[in-house]
C-alpha cells in the first residue's frame, strides 16, 4: 500500500527530498542554541564577561535566523510535495473510475467515491506532509537532544532512558487502538455523503412528500454515530498528552533536585542544568510530536487503504488483442445469452436468442423486473454477458474495439442526465464537432426544437446541474437529440419517452422512420402505443423472451402482451385487437 501511494509522488520527488533535508538543518540549530546558552551562562553571565555574552548572543541570533530559514524552506517544499501527491492521486483515481465498467461502479457507491477523492486524499496529503517534516524533525530532535544531554551530564541524562519505555507503551496503545475507529469513521462519512447527495438530488420529491423532518432525523442519526466514533478516537488520541506532561514535569523536578545537589557539590554548573531542562522539554515534546504524527499516519492509513482499493480496481471490460475497428452495420444477434450481476449464480437473463436486422425498429416490453434495460445494456458492453454472446454487425461485441462499438451505439438511458452548461454544449456531447445545422436537425427529429425556440437565449440557454430547470419531457427530448448527433448505427431508447405526451411520442417515432431509416432502433416502453407499429416487438418476462412478433400476431398468441394491451387500450375488453 505504501509503495503504491509513494509511486504517485512522481515529479515531486525533489521537493520530497529537500523538505526533510532542510528540516535537519532546522533541528540542528534548535539543538545547538541551548548548548550555546550553557556557555553564555557559565562563561559569560556568571563571570560578568558581557563582551562574551554579546558574542554568544549574536551567534545564537544568527543560528535562530538560520533555523527559521531552514524551517521555512522545509515547509514550502513539504507543501509542494504533499499537494502534488494529492493532485496525482486524485487524477489517477478519477482516470481509473472513468474506465470502470458498470459492474465496477456497482461495487462503489458514488458517495463513497466522492469521499475517497476528497476526504481520504486530504488525509493522506496531510499525513505525507507530516511524515516528511515532523517524522524527521521529532526523532532527530529527540536523538540530538539526548546526545547533547549526555555530553553535558551523563548521570542526569540517564533519567530520560527510564521514561522512554513508558512513553513508547502509551504511544503503542494509541496507535493500535485508534485505527479501527478511523476505519469505521470513514465508512460513516460515506453514509453521510450518500444521505446528503440523495437528499439534494431528490429535494423536489422530499418537499413534495413533506419528508424534511424524516431526512433531518436520518442525517442526525448518521451524524451522531460519526460523533460517537470521533469521541472514541479522540479519547485515545489525547491520552498521551497528560501522561507525557506529567513525565516532563517529573523529569524537570528530578533534574532540578539532583542537579541542584550537583551544583552545590561543585560538580556541575548552573548553565548546564538550565540547558538540560531545555533538552528535557525538547525530548518530551518530540515524543509527543511523534505520537501525534503517528496518529495522523494511522488515520491516513485507513484512508490510504480506501484510495488503493480504487487505484487497484481493474475494469472488468477491456479490449481484446487486435480488436475490430469497424462496425459493419446495425444488425444485432443474441446467441444463448445469460447474464447475472456480479457473478451471482442467479441469472437475470437466460436463454435469450434474438436476431435483429440492420435498420429494423424493435419494441421491447415487459413488466417491472423483466430485465429490459439489462438486455439492451449488453449491446454496447456496459455489462458483459455471463453466458452466450452478443453480435453487432456480425461481430462478437467482445472482439470489437469498445470506443468504436459505443460510438456506433447511442443509448438514451432511463435516467439520462443533462450537464451544467448551455443546451448547445450538452448537444455536443453527442458530437463535439457538430455544426449548428446538425444540432438543429437532431433537435427537430427529437421534437426538442419547438420548446428550445421559446427560450430567450434559444440554444445558448443555460442548463442547471442535472437539467433541473427543464421539465422531464424536455430533458428526455434533449437527451434523444444528443444521442442522434452521434449518427449511430444503433439507437436504443430505454423508456426515454415516458415523460412526453402521446402526440409528441408519435411525432418522434414518425421522424425516426422518415429521417433515419437505416438506423436500428430499439425502443423500451411501458406504453403499447410507443411500440405497436414496430417491425417486431420483443416480450420479456422474468428475464426470458416469451414472445417475438408484430403487434397483431402477439395480441392473438401472447397472453402477457394481450393483457398489457387490453389494460392500456381496451380497458380489459378481450374481444378487441
Amino acid at each position: 500500500m505504501i509503495r503504491k501511494i509513494a509511486s504517485y509522488i512522481g515529479e515531486y520527488k525533489k521537493n520530497t527530498i529537500l523538505a526533510p533535508v532542510f528540516m535537519v538543518g532546522e533541528v540542528a540549530m534548535d539543538v545547538l542554541i541551548p548548548y550555546l546558552m550553557s556557555f553564555l551562562i557559565n562563561d559569560g553571565l556568571q563571570k560578568g564577561d558581557f563582551q562574551f555574552v554579546l558574542k554568544i548572543g549574536v551567534l545564537m541570533l544568527a543560528m535562530a535566523i538560520l533555523g527559521l530559514t531552514f524551517g521555512s524552506f522545509s515547509g514550502v517544499h513539504a507543501a509542494i510535495a504533499s499537494t502534488g501527491l494529492a493532485k496525482n492521486l486524485r487524477k489517477a483515481m478519477f482516470s481509473n473510475v472513468q474506465g470502470f465498467s458498470f459492474e465496477n461502479i456497482d461495487r462503489f457507491s458514488s458517495s463513497s467515491l466522492i469521499t475517497r477523492l476528497t476526504t481520504d486524499v486530504n488525509n493522506v496529503q496531510n499525513a505525507f506532509q507530516m511524515i516528511i517534516r515532523m517524522m524527521v524533525r521529532a526523532p532527530l530532535m529527540m536523538i540530538f537532544a539526548l546526545v547533547m544531554s549526555f555530553v553535558l551530564n551523563a548521570k542526569l541524562a540517564s533519567i530520560f532512558l527510564i521514561t522512554i519505555p513508558v512513553m513508547a507503551a502509551v504511544m503503542s496503545c494509541v496507535i493500535f487502538g485508534a485505527h479501527k475507529y478511523f476505519k469505521q469513521m470513514f465508512e460513516e462519512y460515506d453514509h453521510l455523503n450518500n444521505a446528503v447527495q440523495e437528499n439534494l438530488l431528490n429535494i423536489r420529491t422530499v418537499k413534495a412528500y413533506v419528508r424534511e423532518d424524516y431526512e433531518i432525523k436520518k442525517f442526525e442519526k448518521i451524524s451522531n454515530k460519526l460523533v460517537d466514533l470521533s469521541k472514541s478516537a479522540e479519547k485515545l488520541i489525547i491520552l498521551p498528552t497528560p501522561v507525557l506532561t506529567m513525565l516532563v514535569f517529573g523529569i524537570i523536578i528530578a533534574d532540578g533536585l539532583w542537579g541542584g545537589q550537583l551544583i552545590v557539590d561543585g560538580s556541575m554548573e548552573m548553565g548546564d542544568l538550565t540547558t538540560l531542562f531545555t533538552y528535557a522539554v525538547q525530548v518530551m515534546m518530540s515524543f509527543m510530536m511523534v505520537t501525534m504524527t503517528l496518529v495522523m499516519v494511522v488515520m491516513s492509513g485507513a484512508s490510504a487503504e480506501r484510495i488503493v482499493e480504487v487505484l487497484n480496481e481493474e475494469t472488468t471490460i477491456t479490449n481484446c488483442e487486435n480488436p475490430v475497428m469497424e462496425v459493419k452495420d446495425g444488425s444485432i444477434v443474441f446467441e444463448n445469452v445469460g447474464f447475472s450481476y456480479g457473478g451471482d449464480d442467479k441469472l437475470v437473463l437466460s436463454d435469450v436468442n434474438l436476431s435483429i436486422a440492420s435498420g429494423e425498429t424493435v419494441g421491447i416490453i415487459g413488466g417491472t423486473g423483466s430485465s429490459k434495460s439489462t438486455l439492451v445494456q449488453l449491446i454496447p458492453r456496459l455489462y458483459d454477458v455471463t453466458q452466450g454472446r452478443v453480435l453487432v454487425g456480425g461481430t462478437d461485441v467482445k472482439e470489437l474495439d469498445m470506443h468504436t462499438l459505443r460510438d456506433n451505439v447511442s443509448m438514451v438511458l432511463q435516467k439520462n442526465e443533462l450537464f451544467s452548461g448551455t443546451i448547445e454544449s450538452n448537444m455536443r456531447w453527442g458530437d463535439e464537432n457538430a455544426t449548428d445545422e446538425e444540432i438543429l436537425r437532431a433537435c427537430k427529429l427529437a421534437q426538442a426544437d419547438e420548446f428550445v425556440q421559446t427560450f430567450d437565449n434559444k440554444y445558448k440557454t443555460h442548463i442547471e446541474q442535472g437539467g433541473n430547470n427543464v421539465s422531464g419531457g424536455q430533458k428526455q427530448r434533449l437527451c434523444i437529440a444528443r444521442a442522434l448527433l452521434k449518427k449511430p448505427k444503433i439507437l436504443i431508447l430505454d423508456d426515454s419517452t415516458s415523460a412526453v405526451d402521446m402526440r409528441t411520442d408519435a411525432l418522434i417515432r414518425e421522424a425516426f422512420a422518415k429521417e433515419i431509416p437505416n438506423t436500428t432502433k430499439l425502443i423500451i416502453a411501458q406504453r403499447i402505443s410507443s411500440v405497436q407499429d414496430a417491425d417486431k416487438i420483443i416480450v420479456l418476462d422474468e428475464g426470458k423472451v416469451v414472445g417475438v412478433g408484430k403487434h397483431q400476431e402477439l395480441y392473438e398468441n401472447n397472453k402477457i402482451y394481450r393483457e398489457v394491451y387490453d389494460s392500456q387500450v381496451k380497458g380489459g375488453d378481450d374481444d378487441a385487437a
